[in-house]
C-alpha cells in the first residue's frame, strides 16, 4: 500500500456506502476516500452534497461528529472535479462505470475497496461477468475487495481460496493477507448472533446444545415498499412489496448459513433462523433461544450463570464488541452504540429446566442387550431451554463501526 497516502475506495453510496463515508471521515485512518455512485445524482454536485450531510436516523453530520459544537465539515466542494472535503479527509466522487472492472480504481491510487451495493457477491463469477462480478474490482485495480454482505454462491458451488466471511472479535484471525483477496463481513444479523452464541458456546461447549433458533426483529431496510405495489416479473415474496410503513412483514434470514462460515461448529446442530421487518429505520433485536442438555451432579444452567457468562465475556474484551445491560432498553437507545455487535438485555434472559424422555429404541448406537436392561426403553435427560435477548443497531453503529475495524485491519496489514 503506498505507505505516503492511505486511499480508501467505497462502491455504492446508499445506507451502508453513506455511513462508512461518515466512519472514515471521523476516524481518518484513510487519507482520502474515492466513492463510486456509476451514474448522475441529481442536478448538480450539491444534491450530492446534500445527501451526504444528513441522515433521517443519525441527524446532521457534523452534529454526529463533533456533538453540539458541531460546525460544518463538508469544504471546499468542486463542483466541476466532483471532489469535496469531509472533515479534512479529501472524497472524490466517480459517476462514470457501474461495472466494476470499469471504475477507475488504479486511476486513484485506490488498494482497498468497500462493496456497499449489496450486488456483486458471488465470488466465482469471472471479473468479465457481463453483468458485473466483485472480482472487477480487482481487475480495475484494487488489491483487497470487502463485500457489506454475506456472499452468495450457486447450489453446489464452493468457497473461492481466496475468499472469506469473517466477522470482528469472531473469527477475523483467519483472515490471510497472503491468500485472501475478497473478504465478505457477514450480515448485521449474523454478526450479533455470532456474538451472542460464541460466549456460550465457549462456557459450556457445542457438545452440550441440543439445538438452537433464533428470530430477528429487525428494521426496514431499503430492499422494502413505502407503499404497496405490484411484484415484479417472476417474484416469489409477495409480502416484500407490502408497504413496510403500515404492516410488520414476515420474511427470512441467511443468518444460519453464514454462522456456520464464521463458527464452523454451529453446523453440526439443526439451526434455525427467521426475520420479521418492522415499522422502524434501524435498530433491531435477535432473540436467541439455545436448548442444552444438562450434565448430572453439576450445577444446572440458570439466568444468572448465563448472564455471568455474557458480563465476563464484555469485561474480558476491551473492543466495545460485546455489552451487557441490566437496564430496560428499547430499541431507539441502541441506536449510536459505540461498535456493539450484540447489546445483551441481561433483564429478559430466561431459563427453563425440565426433563425429556426418549425411546431409546429410536437411538443409534445402543447395544440392544443394553437397551434390554434398560425398564421400558425409555431414557430421560435434563434439559435447560435459555432465551436471550441482544440488540444491534443494524446501521452504523454495529455493523458499519465494526466494518470499519475490518477495514482498517486489512489496510494495517498489506505492504
Amino acid at each position: 500500500m503506498n505507505t505516503d497516502v492511505k486511499v480508501l475506495g467505497i462502491n455504492g453510496l446508499g445506507r451502508i456506502g453513506k455511513l462508512s463515508l461518515w466512519h472514515h471521515a471521523g476516524r481518518k485512518y484513510f487519507d482520502e476516500i474515492v466513492i463510486n455512485v456509476g451514474r448522475e445524482v441529481g442536478s448538480s454536485m450539491d444534491d450530492i452534497v446534500h445527501y451526504i450531510e444528513r441522515d433521517s436516523s443519525y441527524g446532521r453530520l457534523e452534529a454526529f461528529l463533533n456533538g453540539y459544537q458541531g460546525k460544518p465539515v463538508i469544504t471546499d466542494v468542486d463542483l466541476e472535479a466532483f471532489t469535496l472535503n469531509v472533515n479534512g479527509v479529501r472524497v472524490k466522487i466517480l459517476k462514470n462505470n457501474r461495472n466494476p472492472k470499469d471504475i477507475e480504481w488504479a486511476d486513484n491510487n485506490v488498494d482497498i475497496v468497500v462493496d456497499t451495493t449489496g450486488q456483486f457477491l458471488d465470488p466465482n463469477l469471472s471479473a468479465d461477468d457481463p453483468k458485473g462480478s466483485i472480482r472487477g474490482h480487482l481487475d480495475a485495480g484494487a488489491r483487497k475487495v470487502i463485500a457489506s454482505a454475506p456472499f452468495k454462491l450457486k447450489q453446489g458451488a464452493v468457497m473461492p481460496e481466496d475468499s472469506v466471511t469473517t466477522v470482528m472479535g469472531i473469527n477475523d484471525k483467519v483472515y490471510d493477507p497472503v491468500a485472501h483477496c475478497l473478504v465478505s463481513n457477514a450480515s448485521c444479523t449474523t454478526t450479533c448472533l455470532s456474538h451472542m452464541v460464541k460466549p456460550l458456546l465457549d462456557a459450556f461447549g457445542i457438545e452440550r446444545v441440543l439445538s438452537a433458533s433464533m428470530a430477528t426483529v429487525h428494521a426496514a431496510t431499503g430492499s422494502q415498499q413505502v407503499l404497496d405495489r405490484l411484484p415484479k416479473t417472476g417474484a416469489s415474496d409477495l409480502r416484500k412489496n407490502r408497504s413496510i410503513l403500515n404492516n410488520i412483514i414476515l420474511t427470512t434470514t441467511g443468518a444460519a448459513k453464514a454462522l456456520q462460515l464464521v463458527i464452523p461448529e454451529m453446523g453440526t446442530i439443526g439451526f434455525i433462523a427467521e426475520s420479521v421487518r418492522i415499522p422502524t429505520s434501524t435498530g433491531s433485536l435477535i432473540i436467541l433461544v439455545m436448548n442444552f442438555q444438562e450434565e448430572l451432579n453439576k450445577k444446572p444452567i440458570r439466568r444468572e450463570m448465563i448472564n455471568q457468562i455474557y458480563q465476563d465475556a464484555a469485561a474480558a474484551n476491551d473492543n466495545g464488541y460485546l455489552v451487557y445491560t441490566d437496564k430496560q432498553n428499547v430499541s431507539s437507545d441502541i441506536i449510536g452504540t459505540p461498535r456493539a455487535a450484540a447489546v445483551i438485555e441481561g433483564h429478559e434472559t430466561h431459563t427453563r429446566t425440565g426433563a425429556i424422555n426418549i425411546n431409546l429404541e429410536q437411538v443409534r448406537g445402543i447395544d440392544k442387550e443394553v437397551l434390554e436392561t434398560i425398564k421400558d426403553h425409555v431414557g430421560s435427560i435434563q434439559v435447560t431451554q435459555s432465551v436471550i435477548y441482544g440488540w444491534y443497531d443494524n446501521e452504523m453503529a454495529s455493523y458499519v463501526n465494526m466494518m470499519g475495524d475490518r477495514t482498517v485491519s486489512i489496510a494495517e496489514s498489506m505492504e
